[in-house]
């Protein structure tokens, strides 16, 4: 009797529940009188949450996965705490939606910060410093212990461990073996020992502030000069060590940038620069498979170029 072949695993960013833009008008005009009849376009798509534009004026985002539910809730409860607080624009729901027996899961739409994201944008490294330094100057805003005392009631801990180098280096190896496979990225011997040596390393033991939680380079926007537009995609705001964002300092930025974000941002100690160094390569290392994975050739180049700067000097 012949076996079937056996299908293929599908990828960790396949949806359990994608709208399309038809039933997003139609969920939105249902819930919000206001709304209805506005167009309704597709702005986005990651692994977690299909993002539309409404009206020309509204941003609103629905889970894809049920995973992201409960990131969805915490940046409905969080964000318009901390936004007042931060020097850059993030979004702040104002039209929030509970589960319903027409959709299961919460969703939110809030206005439209207006920019491009710099894995699209791509500068050259020489032309971020002034976007780095006010990067820096965010972080040191949303890192304060006080922020945190004020708005951190309720968020959980590090649920993915982002800040732990051992955990981190572990989830990364595969991602390398993936890029090698698509034919996109050649074994790198500096990052083999950055992961070698995370696995022998502790998380930072500072105190927890909050954090975005996933500060990529897809999530930071640009205004068309350059500089920084705002801060999207909240939904794995947490509670972490500083570590956790200041990757975007190792995979977004390089040489005088770099070092114009960390002088703005302030000291970090060694074991916090390798915990977010090593986040850096994983995160860059995901982004690239994905963008392999999905055709999107640009976040490609970006994500190779991430990971690079995250195993640089």
């Amino acid at each position: 009797m012949t076996t079937p072949p056996r299908r293929p695993p599908a990828p960790e960013w396949e949806p359990e529940h994608e709208v399309t833009a038809e039933a997003a008008a139609a969920l939105i005009g249902g819930r919000f009188p206001v709304l209805a009849g506005a167009p309704v376009e597709a702005l986005a798509i990651g692994w977690d949450n299909t993002v539309f534009l409404v009206g020309g004026q509204w941003a609103f985002r629905f889970p894809r996965r049920r995973i992201a539910v409960p990131g969805v809730e915490r940046e409905i409860a969080v964000l318009p705490a901390i936004a007042p607080s931060l020097p850059l624009p993030i979004p702040v729901p104002r039209f929030t939606a509970r589960p319903s027996d027409d959709f299961p899961w919460p969703f939110w739409g809030a206005r439209i910060i207006p920019g491009r994201e710099l894995a699209e944008v791509r500068p050259a490294d020489e032309d971020r410093t002034a976007l780095a330094e006010q990067v820096g100057a965010f972080l040191r805003a949303l890192h304060a212990p006080s922020l945190a005392a004020q708005a951190g009631n309720g968020l959980p801990h590090d649920p993915m461990k982002r800040a732990d180098p051992a955990v981190r280096a572990q989830r990364t190896f595969p991602r390398l073996d993936a890029l090698v496979r698509l034919g996109v990225w050649e074994r790198d011997a500096a990052v083999t020992d950055l992961l070698a040596d995370a696995r022998h390393r502790d998380a930072p033991d500072g105190e927890a502030v909050i954090v975005h939680g996933d500060l990529h380079v897809r999530h930071l926007l640009l205004a068309p000069d350059g500089r920084a537009a705002g801060v999207i995609d909240w939904g794995d705001v947490c509670l972490a060590d500083p570590a956790v964002d200041l990757s975007i300092a190792y995979a977004g930025f390089a040489g005088l940038a770099r070092a114009a974000l960390l002088a703005v941002y302030g000291p970090v100690p060694p074991e916090r620069e390798a915990a977010a160094r090593v986040l850096a390569l994983n995160l860059s290392a995901t982004l690239a498979e994905w963008a392999a994975s999905t055709g999107r050739g640009v976040l490609l180049a970006e994500a190779l170029a991430g990971m690079g700067r995250a195993v640089a000097g």
